[in-house]
């Protein structure tokens, strides 16, 4: 969920640490008492309740932070009630990643929900609080202060100037009726609105004020997605970044394509995966369709995720009827609105080129920040193992993920050409990203934590289409075998 005050729980810290003179002062200031706190009802610590149940037996009125229940039906959230999506969850990695601050004194932020038990099956396969950890968010506080991370002047230039460029182009495809020109930029156009304003408004980035995350996190809906179903997937995907099983970016492409880097013989290896490297692109120019008239609509709960999420509540189901009536608009605008202007071969033809340029405007830059040569395709597999033991989910995120470009690159992908920085802080500003990060790279190299760093964006598609090709033919796991490892 969102929140006022910047949170995240990772390690206790105690009182002396808390004032310590090293502690910047904003962090400081952020732990006293705000008027959010004020208007929200703040529990006195106390020991979870009697409570004992399963994971899977919790309501849609509870989640759980680590083995603790707490119950949120009476939670005045002051990020908004965006909180009771997760209902019924356990919400360990969500909480502690998009509430980075709260590990500086996490009593205070939990006492704010009513803990009512334990959950008994909790197992954890990420581990928080390293020392990697606390100096890069300790360093990283000092260059943005928690209280002010949320979306700068420059950020809402950026969004106003893209939400106009996209309104006045809409209105020509309406209004003028479309063309090649017009479908092209109106691609673009949807693709810059999914990149630069809704993305950080759904991750709570762009204002401290939650009405304005709601309101521009609508975006999504205004380039064929839905808010409610992005925020399903992507937190999911930030919260397990390439894991095996639970990210579902990983697995949207089964079993046409595979980003996950199989073993050979795994039966969801195909024959024609062995040409992935060749189609690739092609296959990428669809994320629109397969957006736009995705049927999960009807009902809001995720396909990839809902393995691993329960998205069965109240608060879902109430979001069905606006995420429809968004679709119908969208469909009106984009889809049947040319037909009534040209043949059906012109209309079809126009549509085909704005679907292809924001799709492979989206799809192919997402694809770039996970699948490349050195990513590291399965960071859980240690807690898998005999020892089971947990990994440290900040090195994860680092290892997992790239960063390419600098500034003007920030400027057309809205910062997530910084990924790695995105995934260390997601509920951080894009704007800020380039600035924080020659400061994650030198902590990175401190602590012996691989930094995936391209200069020049063509850099990292190279690695991107070498992997796609090498995870399709599985020639990683012959490598393996001749040193022993496979």
């Amino acid at each position: 969920g969102t929140d006022d005050s910047p949170h995240g729980l990772s390690f206790p810290l105690s009182e002396r640490t808390l004032t310590d003179a090293k502690m910047p002062p904003c962090a400081r200031d952020d732990l006293r008492s705000t008027a959010a706190d004020k208007a929200s009802p703040v529990y006195q610590p106390s020991a979870p309740g009697p409570l004992k149940k399963k994971i899977s037996e919790l309501t849609e009125d509870e989640i759980s932070i680590d083995s603790t229940i707490y119950n949120i039906k009476d939670f005045k959230h002051p990020g908004g009630d965006i909180v009771k999506l997760f209902g019924g969850n356990n919400v360990t990695e969500q909480y502690k990643m998009i509430h980075a601050s709260h590990s500086l004194k996490p009593e205070y932020f939990l006492s704010r929900m009513k803990a009512v038990g334990q959950v008994t099956d909790f197992e954890p396969e990420y581990s928080w609080g390293s020392e990697f950890e606390k100096e890069m968010k300790r360093e990283i506080f000092k260059i943005v202060p928690p209280h002010k991370h949320f979306g700068t002047p420059g950020y809402f230039y950026r969004a106003a100037f893209y939400i106009t460029f996209m309104t006045v182009v809409q209105g020509m495809w309406c209004y003028y009726g479309s063309s090649v020109t017009i479908a092209f930029f109106l691609g673009c156009a949807q693709a810059l609105i999914g990149l630069n304003v809704q993305h950080d408004a759904n991750h709570g980035a762009a204002s401290k004020k939650y009405w304005v995350n709601e309101l521009l996190g609508y975006g999504a809906d205004m380039i064929g997605g839905s808010k409610y179903s992005w925020i399903e997937q992507h937190w999911t995907h930030h919260a397990y970044t390439n894991h095996n099983e639970k990210d579902g970016d990983a697995l949207s492409a089964e079993p046409l394509m595979l980003f996950n880097d199989y073993p050979r013989g795994d039966p969801r290896r195909k024959w024609f995966h062995n040409f992935q490297g060749l189609y690739f692109l092609p296959l990428l120019s669809f994320y629109w369709l397969s957006s736009v008239f995705n049927p999960q609509l009807l009902d809001l709960k995720h396909a990839g995720t809902k393995h691993v999420m329960n998205w069965e509540n109240s608060y879902i189901k109430g979001k069905i009827a606006i995420s429809l009536g968004l679709r119908f608009l969208y469909i009106c605008m984009n889809v049947i609105s040319p037909f009534f202007r040209h043949d059906v071969g012109t209309a079809v033809y126009h549509i085909w080129i704005m679907s292809t340029v924001e799709s492979l405007f989206l799809s192919g830059l997402f694809s770039l920040s996970h699948n490349f040569e050195g990513a590291d395709r399965d960071p859980t597999i240690e807690a898998r193992g005999k020892d089971g033991k947990p990994v440290d989910w900040f090195k994860a995120q680092v290892e997992t993920s790239s960063t390419y470009g600098s500034f003007i690159s920030s400027w057309i992908t809205g910062g997530l050409n910084h990924q790695i920085e995105h995934h260390l802080f997601p509920r951080m500003s894009s704007s800020y990203y380039p600035i924080i990060a020659p400061k994650v790279r030198e902590i990175c190299e401190k602590h012996g934590v691989k930094y995936h760093w391209y200069p020049w964006i063509h850099q990292n598609i190279v690695a991107t289409f070498t992997y796609m090709h090498r995870a399709g033919v599985g020639s990683h796991w012959e490598f393996k075998a001749l040193h022993g490892s496979a």
